[in-house]
């Protein structure tokens, strides 16, 4: 989980599996689009429980994959069997890598925990010339729900921010990589998928107020009640592809 989670919202290794099967499709169209058959070095910053690197590992030409995140725990009890990646715990305004040392650089979920304008600075920096960054990256401020009463979407951006961190990280990216010389193409996550119980349990594993948790706990029961071809739960996935120049 990166640097400023605070040991919130560390997400189970089964709930981060769920995430990252949902975002396959759009993940698989962006690496598809950026070559990572080509890539020889690429960096997984804040992986978490590595549930992308060895996709990310089988994918690239892989020489060098690297799973990087702040907190040591993502890296310890999941196997005993070899890993294809190598793994580093470190600051992402602090990466301890060369100048030019990766293709590509992979952030998923991730870059709204960071000091972004630090962390994509620092991208740019250990990114080789015409290498890329890939990110898939929310937006809570334009989450949409319907019927209102299993609305989230104040919860999601009152417990991110005191969490530390950025709800709106999404719709903020474009702006901040420009200025540090990459060339950015963003599209938005198209498809409306069945709502899950799991952002109910992601949410539950963020600061809440004692008002704010009973109040989830309402509107999850209503969500329960709800019928399913009434539902609409829409949250804004800002794919970013940015070539450094």
């Amino acid at each position: 989980m990166p640097e400023n989670s605070k040991n919130y919202g560390l997400p189970s290794h089964r709930q981060l599996i769920e995430q990252s099967d949902w975002l396959a499709p759009a993940r698989a169209r962006l690496l598809r689009r950026v070559q990572i058959a080509h890539c020889r070095s690429v960096l997984d910053l804040g992986c978490g429980w590595q549930a992308v690197t060895p996709e990310l590992a089988r994918r690239s030409s892989g020489t060098v994959v690297v799973a990087a995140d702040a907190d040591r725990r993502v890296f310890f009890g999941r196997t005993s069997e070899p890993r294809p990646f190598q793994t580093v715990c470190c600051d992402a305004a602090r990466l301890p890598f060369r100048s030019g040392s990766f293709d590509l650089v992979f952030c998923q979920f991730a870059l709204l925990w960071f000091q972004a304008d630090e962390a994509v600075g620092e991208i740019r920096r250990v990114l080789g010339p015409g290498g890329t960054l890939v990110a898939l990256e929310p937006d809570y401020g334009g989450l949409i729900e319907f019927p209102d009463e299993i609305a989230t979407a104040r919860l999601w951006q009152a417990a991110l921010w005191r969490a530390g961190a950025d709800p709106r990280i999404g719709r903020r990216l474009p702006g901040m990589l420009a200025p540090h010389g990459f060339e950015v193409r963003v599209d938005l996550l198209d498809r409306l998928v069945p709502p899950s119980s799991l952002r109910f349990d992601l949410l539950r594993g963020l600061p809440l107020t004692e008002n704010e948790a009973a109040e989830l706990d309402a509107i999850a029961a209503a969500d329960s009640k709800c019928d399913n071809s009434r539902r609409v739960v829409h949250l804004p996935i800002f794919l970013v592809t940015a070539t450094a120049r």
